[in-house]
């Protein structure tokens, strides 16, 4: 192709187009070997939610959260599909393509960002499962109480993708060179993701932590974006100052790993 159509080598617009064209490639790649393609994108977080609101709703007397719980649980269970994939992808995002990273020239942040534009892109895809069980919420259920309502905090979902943006290209920038040099930190950065989880405010709210647990939790800069993403359908999860913490954090993790990265991108390239 022309420079015209991709840019010159080392504008933003020959950037975008290759960042583009891994994206496509890694899609194709998943997609395409596998028999359910698509449906992959939607079963994980599918398969999430119907057990923790089996276990929640049948098994226990739940608590925590908010109705209808289903929709509480997936507004939060599909951004953590996005990001837990994302950081697991993180660790292996040099070596996977070693050869390709230490002989092109395209800077090698892009490695990063094709994860999280094609996690992100998986992300989107999964959405119409949120709204298929937003939409049957109202159809079948009687009582206005245990009913899902979209309000005017639909408008904050953009704001939302953006910031978990943000978060996610900042440990991309901070994971990926660290794990090429430390191969130990692979497996770290899964023990962490696992226990991530219960400690995020998926299963629950940040309101639901007792005391200084509630404090701690502020600090988790998921739980002012999942709080943002749940703004859609439960106004009462609104919390600006909470918001407030995980932008500061979100940026300040973006600062730090893109200091990280120019400081090991040259470590990274003799490793590989």
């Amino acid at each position: 192709m022309s420079h015209a159509a991709v840019g010159a080598p080392g504008t933003p617009r020959r950037y975008l187009h290759s960042l583009w064209l891994l994206s496509a490639r890694d899609l194709k790649v998943r997609y395409s070997t596998s028999a359910l393609g698509y449906l992959w994108s939607v079963l994980d977080p599918l398969v999430m939610s119907a057990i923790y609101w089996f276990v929640f709703t049948r098994v226990f007397e739940r608590t925590v959260g908010e109705q209808p719980y289903i929709v509480f649980l997936i507004t939060a269970l599909l951004p953590w599909v996005w990001f837990n994939s994302s950081v697991g992808d993180f660790t292996r995002a040099f070596k996977k393509d070693a050869r390709l990273v230490r002989s092109t020239a395209i800077p090698r942040s892009i490695w990063v960002n094709r994860i999280v534009l094609s996690k992100g892109i998986e992300f989107f895809f999964s959405l119409p499962v949120l709204a298929i069980f937003v939409v049957a919420n109202v159809l079948l259920e009687s009582d206005p109480a245990k009913t899902a309502h979209v309000g005017w905090g639909i408008l904050l979902f953009p704001v939302a993708i953006l910031l978990q943006t943000v978060l996610l290209v900042g440990l991309g920038l901070l994971v990926a060179p660290l794990c090429a040099l430390y191969t130990d930190l692979e497996r770290t950065t899964a023990l962490i993701l696992r226990a991530l989880f219960y400690a995020t405010p998926i299963i629950y709210s940040v309101n639901d932590l007792p005391g200084v647990f509630q404090t701690l939790g502020m600090f988790n800069p998921l739980a002012g974006i999942f709080s943002l993403y749940r703004m859609a359908f439960f106004p009462d999860q609104w919390q600006p100052e909470l918001v407030a913490i995980s932008a500061l954090m979100s940026f300040a993790i973006l600062a730090l790993g893109i200091w990280v990265f120019r400081t090991l991108e040259r470590p990274v390239l003799k490793e590989l």
